[in-house]
């Protein structure tokens, strides 16, 4: 298949791309490899290939969501600077 420039402006058009005539020859020349390139891959024989979704074969593995409890807020509050019984106490940032 050969493209002509015609076929340029219309794809460039449809894409909403604007395109100036002397990159019309370049883009010709590039679009017609694209084309022979896809042409020898339609000539492989692909019936026993599966067909690919993903890159990555990975699975995400899922597992339990169980809440456990890791630090009590005394451990989580020992190396605080300022702190309560239960919060961190930090500087007022925003004025009202």
């Amino acid at each position: 298949m050969n493209i002509d420039k015609e076929t340029i402006y219309k794809v460039a058009d449809l894409a909403r791309i604007e395109i100036v005539a002397d990159e019309v020859g370049a883009l010709q020349a590039d679009m017609n490899k694209i084309l022979t390139f896809m042409e020898k891959l339609n000539e492989l024989d692909t019936e026993q290939v599966e067909p690919l979704v993903y890159m990555n074969p990975e699975v995400n593995v899922w597992r339990e969501d169980v809440v456990k409890q890791d630090l009590t807020a005394f451990e989580g509050l020992k190396n605080a600077a300022l702190h309560n019984e239960e919060f961190f106490l930090v500087p007022k940032i925003l004025d009202k």
